[in-house]
């Protein structure tokens, strides 16, 4: 089988955990492949996610590093079990790049969700006409085929809060993205009413953070905090202006946890929050 030339962010990600087990265990990519019956190479690329790896395999790496953890092996292993065409984003590959399909994937699977955004509605949260708004501004213009295919994409998102068991989410939205309007007065009205909607669903929690409120630290940018079906699997992603990137590193998972807390100290209380948004629905 050759190599996959693109792998998804949760593959890679398969790989990375691996690659921590093996380190941990203090062993060699070369040792690990001959006791595979392989070499260095074998190793690398299983650790990059451009090799798959079977459940089997997985236990016997697990087995090889001497990890104890079985809630971590058992998650790793459903990884393995997951394949390309299974799910609704796939049908978004070759037309929307891989970013795109990585954040579907990720609050696919997350068990909890916490969000934080300075200047827009969290995307898993807009409206069809925002959505439309705020990718219609790129520079330079997108084909309709493209911009149309954002923009489903972006709604169809939030159907994890249509199954069974929802992710519960934390979001934390400052008082900045309440009051730029994208597209116009209506549209960035509308999307206030559906956000006061939003603020009343079982498990979705938002608070606000005003423009008036003290001590906000300013090192915080946009973020989405995903909980893993184990704390080893958490991931960030990060926004920036030309792509998202995912993190994973245990330090980094760290500072943003705390990060995110003290965010959640700053806001507004529910009720409080609730009202901000009934407020700023009427003064828009």
């Amino acid at each position: 089988m050759p190599p996959r030339s693109n792998p998804t962010a949760r593959q890679a990600r398969l790989g990375t955990e691996l690659r921590k087990l093996r380190e941990a265990a203090g062993m060699s990519a070369r040792e690990a492949g001959a006791m595979l019956g392989g070499g260095a190479a074998q190793i690398s690329h299983i650790e990059a996610g451009r090799w798959g790896v079977s459940e089997d395999r997985v236990r016997r790496l697990a087995s090889m590093y001497k990890c104890g953890n079985e809630a971590l092996i058992d998650a790793l292993c459903a990884m393995t079990r997951e394949h390309r065409g299974q799910h609704w984003w796939d049908e978004y590959r070759g037309i929307l790049s891989p970013g795109f399909l990585d954040i579907s994937e990720l609050e696919h699977h997350a068990r909890a969700l916490r969000l934080f955004q300075t200047t827009y509605v969290p995307g898993i949260f807009q409206t069809e006409e925002y959505a439309r708004a705020l990718f219609g501004g790129s520079i330079p213009s997108l084909p309709d085929e493209q911009l149309n295919a954002r923009v489903e994409h972006r709604v169809r998102r939030r159907w994890i809060y249509e199954r069974e068991q929802p992710p519960e989410t934390v979001a934390i939205v400052h008082e900045a993205a309440l009051r730029m309007r994208y597209g116009s007065r209506a549209v960035q009205q509308r999307q206030l009413r559906f956000l006061s909607d939003v603020a009343e669903w079982p498990t979705v929690t938002l608070r606000v953070i005003p423009f008036d409120m003290d001590n906000l630290i300013g090192t915080v940018q946009s973020m989405l905090y995903a909980e893993g079906p184990v704390p080893e699997l958490d991931t960030v992603q990060m926004d920036n202006a030309f792509r998202g990137t995912f993190v994973s590193a245990d330090a980094l998972l760290s500072m943003y946890r705390s990060m995110f807390d003290v965010l959640v100290s700053s806001a507004l209380s529910e009720t409080e929050s609730r009202e901000f948004l009934h407020r700023a629905v009427q003064e828009m």
